[in-house]
């Protein structure tokens, strides 16, 4: 196996690529097929429907965006903006911050609803209907002992309950505009259920609830974990030795209803195919815990880094969108489909006018190659 460099995974994208918005619909979306050792095809996204067989799991990731940017404001007047990274307790969190100077520990902070922005607020602030226990403030308590680049945070009241008033959904930086009423529908899945990722899992973004039925009705089964998506997984990678970067860890969960079903799956010869690469993660760091003598099933914190070379446990296939130059993202798909052949689709993409990225279209890795 070559030994591959930070370099190795840059390419020249187009900006006009960059999709901005979703597709006219959740199922619009065009699909690169990429088999094992096989011609690429281009196809609509609901040929994945003819792509798996009744032996088949898709397994998705239910985890559910927060409105996780807040803004505010020092005592001093200086503005500060916040993205929650973690929810660590009923009322507590831990976040990246921005600001001309960072606060102090104990400073506390005036949340501000964001001219112009679509929120998901369902509660006032203040008056009628308002919370008894919300206050716009929070408290900064100082910097994450786990993360030098974090700080530890303090609401009045649950975490949730802010973030539904004050917080505003964290679109990535590549989308340009201001969180609108459609993001708030379009950048979270249709079957999303447990709060407390700070990004969608992007592949899932393309299932809408009639596909899903299709799906089932075609006998294809379907199972369901969680891995709270943090900013650590868009983190930039640093350094040209791959060896030297380190990934932040996420909580991440599997029920034995699942474990029982990949179970059944490897016992019919059927594939286990992942929706996105925080399925994948999730499911490959299981399957680590499980040779370590470990129960499938259970929850975690997981930062499995993976680059070529990689084997894998667990995944026989892949759905997932198109990532960004020199990403985690990037070095994983390499590493499950060989890294010519990403090359080489990345390459046939960005010929044929693919969008990317979080409302990008999707491709399908069906095995692996060398």
């Amino acid at each position: 196996m070559p030994s591959y460099r930070l370099s190795d995974f840059d390419f020249d994208l187009p900006d006009a690529l960059i999709a901005q918005k979703p597709a006219a619909t959740r199922t619009a979306s065009r699909l690169l097929h990429v088999p094992p050792g096989g011609p690429l095809v281009d196809r609509q996204f609901t040929d994945l429907l003819a792509l798996l067989q009744p032996e088949d799991l898709l397994v998705f990731n239910n985890s559910k965006v927060i409105p996780a940017r807040l803004h505010a404001r020092k005592p001093t007047g200086g503005q500060v903006e916040l993205l929650i990274e973690r929810i660590t307790g009923i009322d507590s969190a831990t976040a990246l911050l921005r600001a001309s100077k960072k606060p102090a520990a104990g400073t506390r902070l005036i949340l501000e609803v964001p001219d112009g922005a679509a929120i998901p607020a369902t509660r006032p602030a203040s008056g009628p209907g308002a919370l008894p226990h919300l206050h716009d403030a929070v408290v900064v308590l100082g910097r994450d002992p786990a993360a030098d680049d974090r700080f530890v945070l303090q609401f009045s009241g649950p975490v949730l309950d802010h973030l539904e008033v004050f917080g505003q959904l964290p679109l990535p930086p590549y989308i340009g505009h201001a969180p609108s009423a459609e993001d708030l529908d379009r950048y979270q899945t249709v079957y999303a259920q447990h709060a407390g990722s700070v990004a969608a899992p992007t592949a899932g973004l393309h299932f809408d609830h009639a596909f899903l039925r299709a799906l089932s009705e075609k006998g294809i089964a379907r199972a369901d974990l969680t891995l709270h998506v943090g900013s650590g997984t868009f983190a930039p990678v640093r350094h040209e030795d791959l060896s030297a970067h380190r990934m932040h860890a996420e909580w991440c969960s599997l029920s034995p209803q699942t474990a029982e079903a990949l179970l059944r799956t490897r016992a019919r010869g059927g594939r286990v195919v992942a929706v996105g690469t925080t399925s994948l993660r999730t499911l490959e760091s299981a399957a680590a815990r499980a040779e370590q003598g470990l129960p499938l099933h259970g929850h975690w914190e997981t930062s499995l880094f993976i680059t070529p070379g990689y084997r894998f446990r667990m995944v026989d296939a892949l759905l997932t969108n198109f990532h960004l130059p020199k990403s985690t993202l990037l070095m994983l798909v390499s590493a499950f489909a060989g890294y010519e052949t990403i090359r080489h689709a990345y390459r046939h993409a960005i010929d044929k006018r693919y969008r990317f990225f979080s409302y990008g279209d999707a491709m399908f890795l069906s095995g692996r190659s060398t």
